[in-house]
């Protein structure tokens, strides 16, 4: 099972080579640096869907706060276990 986790961009590193193209995302206030190569056009703002490292697609903000509430509640639940 793979599991991709939503986040959002918060800078662009390099926007000049569409392969190489880089952004600092950010999850729930931890910031990664991901490949922007499959979304090229992602831009500041944007949530995406990252796995592996590498942002797969672009989300609607609604669908990625819905997204990121359900995980902040399974980490809820499971602490109370």
């Amino acid at each position: 099972m793979c599991l991709a986790i939503p986040g959002q961009i918060i800078s662009l590193i390099d926007d000049t080579d569409p392969l190489g193209r880089k952004g600092r995302v950010s999850f729930s206030g931890i910031s990664k640096e991901i490949s922007l190569a499959y979304v090229p056009e992602a831009k500041i703002n944007d949530y995406v869907i990252v796995h592996a490292g590498f942002a797969l697609s672009i989300l609607d903000e609604a669908e990625a706060l819905a997204s990121l509430q359900a995980l902040d509640d399974l980490a809820a639940f499971t602490s109370l276990s």
